[in-house]
């Protein structure tokens, strides 16, 4: 795991695209602090850059640093969680313009998964991750599913948990408003 956490920091330290592994299924990803490499993101899923991407983080603390406030709720909300969660806040600063909603929220999921954790505690910055398909095809399910063009046009396949074949989901979406608002998004 050690020489691939090294050889994916290279690539994001570079402005590169990543394909890997994540808590939920497999991702695309770069620094989410770069907007050329969040723009590089957009043209391999074929997507259109207004449709917002989340980003994840190592810890719970460092949420903070990407909002304006943390709700109250949003920590019990994680704490509670017993699968991954992505929360949509209100007001994030401190990331790529591009990669924000026209209304300036941001998802973010602070991962438990080993290879991705250690990543973004090395990185020390979040990382984008979305789903390695193209804009309206299905997400794969494993690392075997991910279609060849996506696996070609990225900078580098992180090869680590490749050859499991479990089906992976992605992760529940609650969107926070700045109001207290509680909304589910996918379930």
């Amino acid at each position: 795991m050690e020489t691939e956490i090294k050889n994916a920091l290279d690539v994001l330290y570079k402005g590169g695209i990543i394909l890997y592994p994540t808590d939920t299924i497999w991702g695309i990803g770069c620094d989410a602090t770069n907007a050329e490499a969040v723009k590089k993101v957009y043209e391999i899923k074929e997507r259109e850059d207004t449709k917002s991407m989340l980003v994840l983080i190592d810890d719970v603390g460092r949420i903070p640093s990407y909002i304006n406030e943390m709700p109250d709720i949003a920590w019990d909300l994680i704490e509670l969680s017993d699968k991954p969660l992505t929360i949509i806040f209100p007001g994030a600063k401190n990331l790529a313009s591009n990669l924000l909603s026209n209304e300036k929220t941001i998802g973010i999921r602070v991962t438990s998964e080993a290879f991705t954790k250690k990543l973004i505690q090395r990185f020390k910055k979040p990382i984008v991750s979305t789903s390695a398909n193209i804009s309206g095809k299905p997400h794969p399910a494993n690392f075997s599913q991910i279609d060849e063009v996506i696996k070609n046009r990225v900078d580098y396949v992180v090869k680590y948990r490749q050859e499991e074949v479990s089906e992976s989901i992605p992760s529940s979406i609650i969107q926070l408003g700045v109001n207290g608002e509680v909304k589910i998004v996918r379930e």
